[in-house]
């Protein structure tokens, strides 16, 4: 793959569907080809935002409200924007991030019901000029995400949102599914029901395309 300006690469989809995965595969592949890319998630991308996402999703903090969620996931954004993101993409990195702000649209606006044209303003003042250049939307039903992370080891930092209902997940894939609708030329939808090589191929495929058109 031929030498080319930083790009930021994002991983959106419900819990259990398979992103993180993928944005590992991801940033091993590239910095096999000899692009520098720089694996990144939210909430926990820096020492502040570590902290952040142990009280966004401790089961114990079940009472917290919508609002407050909601501008945690904002302050861990803009320590991420602030420390990772931005100086990363100015030294010419690759940024792969597992989620960002499209998350929070669909889980806090979507799934919790918090105004959508609100979330969007305030993520615009928080990422000013810095969009990713592709996302990449892992999407399955419900029932199939929610059978794997049963499946797969207990991440106790996880448990807070899995014990939510059906109902809400439904309603955050939904919200997916309309960012996917509205910014067509920056998300992909993929079928997340496929094979973990086939979906990593597909993405890379992807990848390359972005590349050449740099």
């Amino acid at each position: 793959m031929k030498k080319a300006k930083a790009k930021f690469i994002t991983f959106e989809g419900i819990d259990g569907c398979g992103k993180s995965t993928q944005a590992k595969r991801l940033v091993s592949r590239l910095n096999n080809e000899g692009i520098p890319a720089l694996l990144t998630l939210e909430p926990g991308g820096t020492k502040i935002g570590s902290y952040i996402r142990k009280i966004l999703l401790d089961p114990k903090n079940k009472d917290i409200s919508e609002l407050t969620e909601l501008f945690l996931y904002l302050a861990d954004r803009s320590q991420h924007m602030k420390e990772v993101i931005a100086p990363s993409l100015k030294k010419g990195m690759w940024i792969i991030s597992d989620r960002f702000y499209d998350a929070t649209l669909a889980y806090q606006g979507f799934g919790r019901g918090i105004s959508r044209d609100f979330i969007l303003m305030l993520n615009n003042h928080i990422c000013e000029d810095i969009r990713p250049d592709i996302t990449f939307l892992l999407d399955c039903p419900v029932e199939i995400a929610i059978k794997r992370r049963n499946r797969r080891d207990s991440d106790q930092d996880q448990i807070r949102f899995e014990q939510e209902d059906v109902i809400f997940h439904e309603k955050v894939r939904k919200g997916y599914l309309w960012i996917a609708e509205q910014f067509k030329d920056r998300v992909v939808i993929i079928d997340a029901t496929r094979s973990v090589e086939e979906i990593e191929e597909f993405v890379f495929s992807k990848t390359k395309e972005l590349l050449l058109r740099s």
